[in-house]
């Protein structure tokens, strides 16, 4: 949605989402551990959306990249608790809720992502589980982009500043013409 057009209540309904679930449940944790006195660690999902500008998309967008600012202040607050707070930023990851709004095209996928082909959700739990374990005891404050080298490439927005794994093409022609979809 053209960010003319974005509403106070899709707005908030984005931050409560993505941003206060986290932080809240990240904050529950953390609570519990200090008041153990023991080490841990927390690892958050934000998105390549959260890293990179996605035209159309600012209010994901902006949550996203909300969740790295959150996850980066609350590791320096921690640290000195052995508290590790990291995040994870999927890229395309095939799952049914993507499946709805980003059409498969794997020829696309091979052009805009550096690996080929989308992620899998086995692999973004890899990388969870790599920053909830010791294997990443002096990581704090990261963001790991999880997205099969994306990011390094970015040219997934067309002529018209959509993204080129927009499946409806009305909605596409809405945004376009920054009338409401």
């Amino acid at each position: 949605m053209p960010c003319t057009r974005v509403r106070r209540a899709d707005w908030r309904a984005l931050f409560t989402d993505n941003l206060e679930t986290m932080f809240f449940m990240s904050q529950a944790v953390a609570a519990e551990l200090v008041a153990q006195r023991r080490p841990g660690s927390i690892v958050s999902i934000s998105s390549i959306s959260g890293m990179n500008t996605a035209p159309f998309h600012i209010g994901y967008g902006t949550a996203k990249a909300a969740v790295v600012a959150a996850t980066r202040t609350m590791a320096v607050e921690l640290a000195g608790h052995r508290i590790r707070v990291n995040a994870v930023a999927p890229g395309v990851t095939e799952t049914a809720a993507s499946a709805t709004y980003v059409d498969a095209d794997p020829d696309r996928d091979r052009r805009a992502i550096a690996m080929g082909r989308r992620g899998r959700p086995d692999e973004q739990a890899g990388a969870i589980l790599f920053l909830l374990s010791d294997l990443s005891s002096y990581i704090t404050g990261q963001t790991l982009l999880v997205d099969g080298g994306l990011d390094l490439k970015w040219t997934h927005l067309g002529a018209d500043n959509t993204s080129l794994f927009l499946k409806d093409e009305a909605f596409r022609a809405a945004i376009t013409r920054w009338e409401e979809p």
